[in-house]
């Protein structure tokens, strides 16, 4: 007997496998390391901690100073994420194509 799930086929899904910590999807591959970008991501963390306790003290015209210091920083933090994938990127397809005989 089959039982009935609800399935448009009649018939059901087995259940994905499970991966382990000791499976990693890429493995073999190198991850590519900008030190920049955790560093734009704590000045833009430590810019928004400075603007919300101004704000809290009361300081709100160095509050909304801050707010926009924090949006610049936010910004050249993606603004590198972006540079540095489209750099390693472009890396990658070279090696891949100077690596293959």
């Amino acid at each position: 007997m089959e039982k009935s799930s609800g399935a448009a086929a009649g018939g059901s899904m087995p259940p994905p496998p499970q991966m382990h910590m000791d499976e990693f999807p890429f493995e073999g591959k190198k991850p590519v390391k900008n030190p920049f970008v955790p560093i734009g991501a704590l000045v833009t963390a430590g810019v928004l901690t400075a603007g919300l306790v101004s704000f809290r003290y009361g300081n709100s015209r160095l509050g909304q100073k801050l707010m926009r210091a924090r949006v610049v920083a936010q910004g050249a933090t993606v603004a590198l994420m972006i540079g540095s994938a489209y750099y390693y990127g472009d890396q990658i397809k070279l090696f891949k194509k100077g690596s293959s005989p």
